[in-house]
């Protein structure tokens, strides 16, 4: 076997981790009812995922409020019972009336920890050259919560754990830590990149620290996400029966994780994060961070099942034909699986995979498909 992060080892654990329907899987035999088996792989899952105590329903506070382009924008601030304030936007069309259905903009990874919210929506300040590039690479040049705002939704776009607001600062950790990363605040591209790659190093520890303290990377961001979800889910504009969530690359990940486990999320867009535990072993881990990586979880459901315990509510996975992230035919394969758990459940039409030209990105074309599709299952 070539080209795999573990050399000698990749054939051994190739095996392990693909072999077959796990313990909890829907696809198992053994499973003849839906509730029952969904009942306990979530109670499973989340004994793996092991989230943090987040908290009750975070208590918003507006920061101040502006209109861009005929979206209303609030920004907000709200503490959770650890780590430093979050930072969101919330989105809508301007001089919207009556209950709007809502969507979780989960924002991506990208090895850009600087950055939060900002990779999904625009505010009204200027623009750095940073954010600019990341929409132009990812986006297609266009801020994908606005543009889902302008038709009719009510939008939350929360920084994730741990980026934007929520990141660590060199200057908070132990010296042997901190090593040479700038000590102040970067603004320039070049001290950004020079803090993101510091941040990439940093995860490393921060993982340990998280597994040592009884936890998991992934548990953490679902336990914060769904404290977003509380937040948008209360908000007067909002109709809690119709709200979504989506994202791309990372966001896909807390999308899976959210979609998965949280049934509030009646329709979710998981965009360019779809393979399987065995690519990840064996081929991609190197290329992803730590929260996509949940463990134990591979000897009871494949990772694309975490997304299937929402069957049978409606769920879109868009993927592309050259995503340099992943091997394309596991992410086939991982389509296959989710297609027979939807099919067992006697749910087919629910679920649809798409595949798009190109390399790893949500752009416009991807952006209007999904936006149809929350327009079909939400709107």
């Amino acid at each position: 076997m070539k080209n795999t992060t573990v050399g000698p080892y990749a054939p051994w654990l190739w095996r392990i981790a693909g072999k077959g329907p796990g313990a909890w899987s829907l696809r198992n035999r053994r499973f003849r009812s839906l509730a029952a088996w969904k009942a306990g792989a979530r109670r499973l899952a989340l004994d793996r995922l092991a989230p943090p105590d987040s908290g009750s329903r975070p208590r918003a506070r507006v920061v101040r409020r502006e209109t861009v382009d005929g979206v209303a924008v609030e920004h907000l601030r709200w503490r959770l019972p650890y780590g430093p304030p979050t930072d969101a936007v919330f989105l809508k069309p301007e001089g919207a009336t009556g209950k709007l259905p809502g969507v979780l903009a989960l924002h991506s990874h990208g090895g850009n920890k600087i950055l939060g919210w900002r990779k999904v929506a625009r505010g009204g300040e200027a623009v750095h050259p940073i954010v600019s590039q990341h929409v132009a690479l990812y986006n297609g040049g266009r801020w994908w919560a606005n543009e889902l705002a302008k038709r009719g939704y009510a939008v939350l776009a929360p920084d994730g754990f741990p980026f934007g607001s929520r990141r660590v600062r060199p200057g908070e950790v132990h010296p042997r830590v901190r090593g040479d990363a700038p000590a102040r605040e970067p603004r320039t591209v070049a001290e950004i990149w020079r803090y993101n790659h510091w941040a990439g190093g940093h995860e490393h520890v921060m993982a340990k620290a998280l597994f040592d303290a009884g936890t998991t990377w992934p548990g953490v961001v679902l336990a914060e996400d769904q404290r977003a979800l509380d937040v948008l889910c209360a908000r007067p504009e909002v109709d809690p029966a119709r709200v979504g969530c989506g994202g791309l690359s990372g966001g896909g990940t807390r999308t899976v994780l959210l979609g998965g486990l949280d049934p509030r999320i009646k329709a979710a867009v998981c965009v360019g994060f779809m393979s399987t535990w065995r690519d990840f072993a064996v081929k991609t881990c190197w290329t992803h961070a730590w929260m996509s990586h949940v463990p134990l979880l591979a000897a009871d459901m494949e990772f694309s099942e975490l997304l299937g315990l929402r069957v049978p509510l409606p769920t879109l996975v868009l993927n592309t034909t050259r995503d340099q992230l992943f091997t394309q035919s596991e992410v086939r394969r991982a389509d296959r699986v989710l297609k027979a758990v939807y099919r067992k459940a006697g749910a087919p039409e629910r679920y649809r995979a798409s595949f798009h030209p190109g390399p790893h990105k949500f752009d416009v074309p991807m952006q209007e498909e999904a936006f149809a599709f929350f327009d079909r299952w939400l709107a």
